[in-house]
């Protein structure tokens, strides 16, 4: 099978995710796409506010109504900080048949080669990056050994994030249409992102 992978915090899931996903599905004839919340991300300087059971939870519901979306609870397997090449050496181990393809935004092409053992997880995935104004050709900057194994998509622009998500409900203001409405529900019954 071809398998997308969308690494996150999901601190929390919204329609921006899903939607990132549909696209790459569809546009890379995907088999399916892997949802993996990250446990303890490289890059974030500050802890997801949302308990891990509570992002799995987000995801699960959120996922839980299209067929070819899964949930990973791959990166909760371990301890430690949550490098994308221990994950994608980990499923190559498990699924050695699979082909995986790691999508991530445009913004991230770019720092590809700064990614922690790079050449190595070149060896195990390929990358979907997803293309967006203001980040045209930011491919090509790419030595060849990263760029052949990256397929930029057009990308359907909505701008919005996990923080203003966050900043939103923290001072009271609607998410309404920005969240799945059974993640909304949850995060309101959990009272997740109130102020303390």
């Amino acid at each position: 099978m071809n398998i997308g992978i969308m690494g996150g915090t999901f601190d929390p899931l919204h329609l921006g995710h899903l939607l990132v996903a549909e696209q790459a599905r569809e546009q890379m004839a995907l088999d399916e796409v892997w949802f993996m919340p990250s446990n303890q991300p490289p890059h974030k300087d500050h802890l997801p506010k949302a308990s891990p059971q509570q992002r799995l939870d987000m995801v699960r519901i959120a996922i839980a109504n299209h067929p070819n979306f899964k949930l990973s609870e791959l990166e909760f397997e371990r301890s430690g900080i949550s490098y994308s090449v221990d994950s994608a050496v980990l499923l190559k181990e498990r699924y050695p048949n699979d082909r995986f393809y790691w999508i991530i935004g445009a913004d991230m092409v770019q720092y590809l080669p700064k990614w922690y053992k790079i050449q190595e997880m070149v060896s195990k995935v390929s990358f979907i990056g997803l293309d967006r104004p203001g980040y045209e050709n930011s491919e090509q900057a790419l030595p060849d050994w990263l760029s052949n194994s990256l397929t930029m998509i057009p990308m359907i622009q909505f701008d919005i994030s996990s923080t203003e998500i966050r900043d939103r409900l923290l001072h009271e203001r609607s998410v309404r249409y920005m969240l799945p409405d059974p993640v909304w529900t949850y995060i309101r019954g959990n009272h997740l992102y109130e102020s303390e």
